[in-house]
């Protein structure tokens, strides 16, 4: 922080002196009239301008950045854990390779949180077989996966940055250990990427524009029964109808459009709105009253993230109560170009959301957020004795749904003896 205001500090002193030399400038073009006036008041203006942006954008983001602290430790057992939803989105199983969108789900599957409370939704909005295939697949690569990363405590739970890190740095605790290594053998990463790459030959023949809706809990042959150590997964695709053509003012002059009409909360929109979906069907199966929103090439590479933002969401200060989401940085790692200029530049955001975390919290970055369900649901603000008929004009006429926006579990821990997590500035 004292970098920053050093920083502006001298920067400050730099436009100061620039002002007074136009100033001194501008009086002797008065006095002399040997140069137009007009352009140089339109410079002064200008700078002006800019110079009154730079100084609300430096006091806003880089004057007092805001660091928070969580204690994942001083929460409650796991048992009084509030359930986690995940939400993953995948467009086009050419374009979203199948093994990294697998990856993340795996991933999300391997979080460090009880599986019993922890529901993985995959939106596929191509309805696409292959992704489908995959999801099978990778449901059952994660019954070996979750055991071993859980036995372990591996802090690398993505399976592909897992296994093309350095030996020694992902195993350094276990170094020498025949039961380590005896487990590790029975993880058969390859075939599982090679059985994912053969069946996404055809993926451009599997992307369908024309498809009923499906809704799928992947599970084991024996349906009866669901392992416990396996959080719930759910495989999600829309309904889709086709292409229609419409006539624009002239009958040469046609748009080829996509009637994609998914009926999500409150609203009917021509386009996908992927994660009202998930809403949606979350809200019938599982209900968690926090969710986790990730691209489908987010892998959640810290295990301990769902802790984290429930540090920040259990704890019983005033604050918490307040917080409609908690966003996690972005860092990328398949960059093209051999100059980092994507993650650089997301650094540097990032340090900005640190910034104007004390004016109400950073913004929504679309990604690798936990939000609170009642939070975008807005039930806080319902009346009491409002009519059903009215709710179903915001919410649809999904009386399930509807029902379901009242079930959503209120989790009030007991004041801790230690707070959750702290600022630092």
């Amino acid at each position: 922080m004292v970098i920053n205001r050093l920083h502006i500090f001298l920067h400050g002193i730099a436009l100061l002196a620039l002002f007074y030399y136009r100033i001194i400038t501008l009086s002797l073009i008065i006095k002399t009239r040997e140069t137009p006036l007009v352009p140089y008041l339109i410079v002064i203006v200008s700078e002006i301008v800019l110079t009154f942006l730079w100084v609300m954008h430096q006091l806003s983001t880089q004057w007092r950045p805001v660091k928070r602290t969580v204690y994942p430790e001083r929460l409650p057992e796991d048992n009084k854990l509030p359930p986690v939803d995940v939400f993953i989105f995948t467009a086009h199983s050419s374009q979203e390779p199948s093994l990294e969108v697998m990856n993340t789900v795996i991933s999300a599957m391997s979080l460090d949180y009880p599986p019993d409370k922890l529901s993985v939704y995959l939106s596929d909005d191509g309805g696409s077989y292959v992704t489908l295939y995959a999801v099978r697949e990778a449901w059952k690569f994660a019954r070996l996966w979750i055991p071993f990363c859980r036995n372990y405590e591996l802090k690398i739970r993505c399976p592909e940055s897992y296994f093309s890190a350095d030996e020694e740095s992902a195993d350094e605790k276990f170094t020498g250990c025949s039961e380590f290594v005896a487990d590790r053998q029975i993880i058969k990463y390859a075939e599982f990427q090679e059985a994912l790459e053969k069946n996404s030959v055809n993926a451009n023949a599997s992307y369908s524009r024309n498809h009923p809706s499906r809704i799928e809990v992947i599970t084991n042959e024996d349906k009866d029964s669901y392992p416990k150590e396996m959080p719930l997964l759910v495989y999600v695709a829309r309904e889709r109808r086709g292409l229609i053509i419409s006539t624009i003012s002239k009958p040469e002059h046609s748009m080829l459009w996509e009637r994609d009409t998914c009926s999500v909360i409150g609203l009917v929109w021509p386009k996908p709105v992927q994660n009202d979906l998930q809403l949606r069907v979350s809200a019938l199966i599982s209900n968690a009253p926090y969710f986790l929103v990730l691209d489908c090439d987010m892998y959640c590479h810290d295990p301990s993230s769902a802790r984290q933002a429930m540090c920040i969401y259990l704890d019983s200060d005033q604050i918490s109560a307040q917080i409609g989401w908690v966003q996690f940085p972005q860092k990328f790692h398949n960059i093209i170009s051999e100059h980092d200029i994507y993650d650089s530049g997301h650094n540097s955001d990032w340090r900005g959301l640190q910034g104007v975390d004390g004016l109400r919290g950073p913004m929504m970055c679309g990604s690798n957020f936990v939000m609170r369900r009642e939070a975008i649901y807005g039930t806080d603000r319902i009346q009491k004795d409002i009519h059903l008929k009215q709710l179903k004009k915001s919410f649809g006429s999904s009386n399930e749904f509807i029902r379901s926006m009242y079930k959503i579990t209120k989790h009030i821990c007991q004041r801790p003896t230690k707070p959750r997590w702290s600022i630092a500035e």
